[in-house]
């Protein structure tokens, strides 16, 4: 029997769309989704006929829903033909991956290996099945290169450890590295994995696993009775764990108990621990947790702790031990935007302390760093000042261009997708697109997703661009007429309201987050009820949060509720926006921190991205929107000491 959509959804659905634009084949489409998801082969194959008859532009996929319901069962000249025809096409890796499974789990290494250099996909799964493959041929050094699988302090597929048998087995997984994966996990939290890895261990005996639970459940009382030796590698690792679990709750505790246990542990194991305690102790904002990195000395710390490091130097406005730490780094951490501008301002501190004029480092730094578009460039441009910053590079695309880019065949399926509202596929349709595109055609991209109001994606692709900008689109205003007034009303910055949106919901109105936040400005739907009677809203239920108008007054008049909590404090305020007021005041120091400060050392890696991205935004829009011009530093200003 033929898998049929449900018949309101679709009379919506065309309702919605002009009748030019209500394609006949959106209806057979949505059969063909329904049918897949129930998995009716049947119904789903009928679907593939009839829209490859009309021709109609999403017809692929399908095909595609329906190549992988029949993977178990098809010919491998089938798939390869399937992929060969559908190239072009963002799934077809999908399609390709599940292709590689297959042929691995039947051993069929000959069409592995003819398949595994097209795949372009991360897969973990694929990536221990390519190693066999590699063995099945007779190269066993391949098995060295798999070590990077290993040490992984997440759960690996299940296909994963026949590889690592035979790594175990032939001697190139031994008992140092069963350990130091075994670390990893247990500092990761991942108790099940630590257990399974613990497993492998030469002369395991069951009471491994019993240590690892008490030391996770109890650490306090296995580290006070001394119920896990310090004599073995794996005894040391177990109470070092339980250390951490303590240091994560309590400092001062955590601390006690190794003063107590000190003396059994090795000077490495010793700063090991401090480098831990250190780390916990700065995602709290401790002001010791510089002291204890300090007495970490050289024991290897990974990229958080490092990144923790800085950020407690920085609180103290300790330039010396930022240079420190972020010279400790490896060189990818230390290209990130954040650790080279804060590089720059340890330098120049220092040149300051010496009576020197400035650093030819620092400003090295500082002016690659201001060519690039963001929070930590625009800091560096201010830094430099304009007569040393390198111009901005402004492109107009004009319509020949962007007619050129919307007859891709992609845009078309893209236009599609949109109409019958499948935005994740549209948006992987757009990416793959769009992935090697030079600046010119990113702009016409963006111009044309623009036009058609897809405004998230506009923002997306105009951002990518590396030495040609339009900042009219990265930074529109299309909901000027609303926000303006509902701004002035509550006497908020214009800008910053723009800010907020742009970061919460690319200015898409439906957009919904993972944990409720819903419309333009993400508001919680409990936020939301407290502040309509507040903003001069009645009778207002639940159902009007996706309303332009009403969420653009709740939303402003909450920006308003917090700016005036942290008098007038724009980062504060922003931080409450995100992650609530009570924390926003929980993060502040004992000093008065400069705003870039206080926001590079949020706890939160969402909040702290989210509180940067807005004050660029707000600092960008002032500009657009002809306001009169607030440097960023000045914007972010300083943050009060604590009460």
């Amino acid at each position: 029997m033929k898998c049929r959509i449900n018949h309101k959804i679709l009379l919506t659905l065309l309702a919605l769309a002009s009748p030019a634009r209500a394609d006949l084949g959106d209806a057979e489409l949505l059969q063909a989704r329904a049918a897949y998801d129930s998995k009716n082969v049947i119904a789903l194959s009928e679907s593939v006929k009839q829209l490859q008859e009309q021709g109609y532009v999403l017809a692929p996929y399908a095909d595609y829903w329906l190549m992988l319901l029949n993977m178990n069962d098809a010919e491998t000249n089938a798939v390869r033909d399937f992929l060969i025809k559908n190239a072009e096409f963002p799934f077809v890796d999908r399609v390709r991956g599940e292709f590689l499974k297959k042929l691995a789990k039947a051993q069929d290494w000959q069409n592995f290996n003819q398949e595994i250099g097209q795949y372009n996909l991360e897969d973990a799964a694929i990536a221990c099945y390519a190693v066999e493959a590699k063995v099945a041929s007779g190269d066993t050094e391949s098995l060295d290169g798999a070590k990077e699988l290993w040490m992984q302090s997440k759960e690996m597929p299940n296909n994963c450890n026949a590889v690592f048998d035979k790594m175990q087995a032939s001697g190139k997984l031994n008992d140092e590295d069963i350990l130091a994966r075994l670390e990893l996990s247990l500092q990761d939290n991942r108790i099940q994995l630590a257990k399974e890895i613990a497993k492998r261990l030469g002369g395991f005996d069951a009471s491994y696993l019993k240590m690892i639970d008490n030391a996770n459940n109890t650490p306090g009382v296995v580290l006070a009775k001394k119920s896990v030796t310090f004599n073995t590698r794996f005894g040391r690792i177990v109470n070092g764990f339980a250390l951490s679990r303590m240091a994560k709750t309590d400092s001062q505790q955590a601390l006690s108990a190794f003063y107590k246990v000190r003396d059994l542990l090795p000077r490495e194991d010793k700063q090991l621990f401090y480098a831990r305690l250190g780390y916990q102790a700065a995602q709290k904002l401790e002001t010791q947790a510089l002291q204890w990195y300090q007495f970490a000395k050289d024991a290897p710390m990974n990229k958080d702790q490092l990144a923790w490091f800085a950020r407690a130097a920085l609180r103290e406005k300790n330039w010396p031990l930022v240079l420190n730490a972020i010279n400790k780094m490896d060189a990818a951490q230390a290209q990130e935007g954040a650790w080279r501008y804060w590089k720059a301002r340890a330098l120049n501190a220092q040149v300051k302390l010496d009576n020197l004029s400035s650093s030819l480092e620092a400003n090295e730094l500082l002016a690659r760093l201001s060519t690039e578009r963001h929070f930590y460039g625009w800091l560096a441009q201010e830094e430099l000042g304009p007569a040393m910053s390198e111009p901005m590079e402004i492109y107009k695309v004009n319509d020949a261009e962007v007619n050129a880019v919307a007859n891709i065949p992609a845009f078309q399926r893209v236009l599609a997708l949109q109409r019958m509202e499948m935005r994740w596929e549209a948006k992987i349709e757009w990416a793959h697109a769009t992935q090697f595109f030079d600046d010119k055609q990113l702009l016409a991209a963006s111009q044309f997703a623009q036009r058609k109001n897809w405004y998230d994606i506009s923002i997306i692709t105009a951002d990518k661009t590396a030495q040609l900008h339009d900042f009219d689109l990265r930074y529109p205003t299309p909901y000027l007429a609303l926000m303006r007034p509902a701004a002035l009303e509550n006497g908020v910055d214009e800008a910053w309201v723009n800010g907020i949106t742009r970061q919460e919901s690319r200015f898409m109105h439906y957009a919904k987050s993972g944990v409720g936040a819903a419309g333009l400005m993400q508001l919680m739907p409990a936020t939301a009820k407290w502040a309509a009677p507040r903003a001069g809203i009645s009778n207002y239920d639940n159902s009007m949060i996706h309303e332009l108008d009403t969420n653009i007054k709740l939303g402003t008049y909450y920006m308003a509720h917090t700016l005036e909590i942290f008098n007038g404090q724009e980062v504060m305020a922003t931080a409450a926006y995100n992650a609530g007021p009570s924390r926003a005041k929980k993060w502040q120091a004992a000093i008065p921190l400069e705003g870039a400060i206080y926001a590079e050392s949020i706890p939160f890696s969402e909040t702290r991205i989210y509180v940067q991205k807005v004050l660029a935004n707000a600092h960008i829009y002032s500009a657009r929107l002809g306001l009169k011009p607030i440097p960023l530093k000045q914007r972010l200003g300083t943050i009060p000491a604590k009460n």
